[in-house]
């Protein structure tokens, strides 16, 4: 067992194409966002468990006697299988939820109890840890806020348990393991998402762990050789939209207009298709050429999804408040509300960002100026963590 204080952080992602279109065998490309999740594990002996997320209000200990005295036998299997829904109801038992065990709080603490249990049990006792999460990620709003936490919880676990090795160097600001490692954290992590989602798809993870940028397409996921980081504006227009409500629609508009329908998603895909080209021509040299293609991808795929039905009023307004400002922007994710994507040129005058980003508030929607192609979960020297976010994990 490590006794120092672990920091680790993953992204969230944003799908860049192909949302919709993967439902249908099509090419996605999803890429790490560089809002980050951080978690901070510190080992302690006072006999308990600690889980502080105080994003969404929950504080919540376990004296680690009595959870060692549970019969956790039915986590045996837990690195290779599903849980089955009687082990989900034991868990639940003994994380004590009595509430509704479907709402976030009650799904987190789940995943956590379930990775803790499953990872730490090879331990002779069960660790007294204290474990704080804190998001710059909004949740509910299709940026994979659930994986980054089951990333950053598996990382932590492994790492203090030495299941996995410490990366961290003495002055680096930020150390990530090794591929194997990378590996191991990403399978414990979709066990969580499973915790959480059910059946996940396993790619929110998978862009976490990796970081960069992935091709997903009919359950096969490859990483995109070194992707430059690409600037953007995240817009949420805070309109709520059931996923499994517009994938419905999509395929019963499919089934409608067959001879409509399939050649747009052909189309889709090669627009994903040529953004991957683009992009392996950006990592190796970047010209001003290659954004002007970006933005007219972006452009052509936000009319098919439109076409598709996934738009609505809000991302429209998005589109012409941006395009205003001479920037192009797309839905990213389910759509019919959500979260929407601009692409900020490297040659753009920040005023015209800062003019674009009031612009967008002015709308009522929130927006954050960051980073797509971010690295995947990392270890922190607490010395070079933001002192906003040293405070958000220490302050609490």
């Amino acid at each position: 067992m490590l006794s120092e204080v672990l920091l680790v952080s993953a992204p969230g992602k944003v799908i860049l194409h192909g949302e919709h279109a993967v439902v249908h065998g099509k090419v996605a490309l999803a890429m790490a966002l560089n809002l980050r999740t951080f978690l901070r594990l510190q080992p302690h002996s006072n006999g308990k468990v600690c889980l502080n997320l105080p994003n969404i209000g929950v504080k919540q200990a376990w004296d680690v006697a009595g959870l060692q005295l549970q019969d956790t036998s039915f986590l045996e299997q837990g690195d290779a299988t599903a849980p089955t829904a009687e082990q989900v109801e034991k868990l639940k038992e003994v994380a004590g939820i009595t509430q509704d065990g479907a709402k976030p709080e009650g799904l987190a603490v789940l995943a956590f109890l379930y990775l803790y249990l499953s990872i730490c049990r090879k331990q002779r006792a069960l660790p007294s840890l204290d474990i704080t999460v804190w998001s710059q990620l909004p949740t509910g709003a299709g940026l994979g806020s659930s994986a980054a936490y089951s990333v950053c919880m598996a990382a932590a676990l492994l790492t203090v348990c030495e299941e996995i090795p410490n990366p961290q160097k003495d002055g680096v600001s930020a150390s990530r393991w090794a591929v194997e490692d990378l590996e191991l954290i990403n399978k414990w992590a979709f066990q969580g998402e499973r915790m959480i989602h059910g059946n996940p798809s396993g790619v929110d993870n998978a862009v976490s762990t990796w970081g960069g940028a992935l091709r997903f397409q009919q359950g096969k996921i490859s990483s995109l050789e070194r992707p430059l980081a690409l600037k953007i504006l995240l817009t949420n227009t805070k309109v709520p939209r059931s996923t499994k409500t517009l994938v419905a629609s999509v395929r019963s508009r499919l089934l409608k207009f067959p001879e409509i329908v399939t050649p747009l998603l052909t189309s889709i895909n090669a627009i994903s298709l040529e953004c991957e080209r683009m992009l392996g021509e950006m990592a190796v040299a970047p010209a001003p050429e290659h954004y002007l293609v970006l933005e007219e991808l972006i452009d052509m795929n936000q009319h098919h999804l439109n076409a598709l039905g996934v738009g609505h009023a809000s991302l429209d307004q998005l589109c012409r408040v941006t395009m205003a400002h001479g920037l192009h922007s797309k839905l990213t994710g389910a759509g019919g509300g959500g979260c929407g994507i601009t692409l900020l040129r490297p040659d753009l005058e920040q005023l015209e960002v800062e003019a674009t980003k009031q612009a967008l508030n002015d709308c009522g929607f929130d927006c954050w100026e960051t980073s797509i192609g971010a690295p995947g979960v990392s270890i922190h020297s607490a010395s070079f963590l933001d002192p906003s976010v040293r405070q958000a994990l220490d302050g609490l």
